[in-house]
C-alpha cells in the first residue's frame, strides 16, 4: 500500500514551498511535492520533531 502523502500548509496553488509528508508506520518521509518520484527523506518520529523545532528557531531569528 503506498502512502498518504500530506501537502504542507506552507504550499500554495502556484508551486511554493512544496513540501509533502507521509506516516510509515514509525517514520516520517518527505518529499518535494514537486517531484515526487525522485525519492524522500525518512525520519524517525523524535528525528522529525528535532526538524521542525530547527525549523521553527530559524525561522523565528530572520
Amino acid at each position: 500500500m503506498s502512502p498518504a502523502w500530506r501537502k504542507s500548509s506552507q504550499s500554495d496553488e502556484t508551486g511554493g514551498q512544496c513540501v509533502e509528508l507521509a506516516d510509515l508506520s514509525g517514520a516520517i518521509a518527505i518529499r518535494d511535492s514537486k517531484a515526487p518520484d525522485s525519492g524522500h527523506l525518512t525520519l524517525t518520529p523524535r528525528a522529525f520533531a528535532r526538524l521542525l523545532a530547527r525549523a521553527r528557531q530559524d525561522a523565528g531569528s530572520s
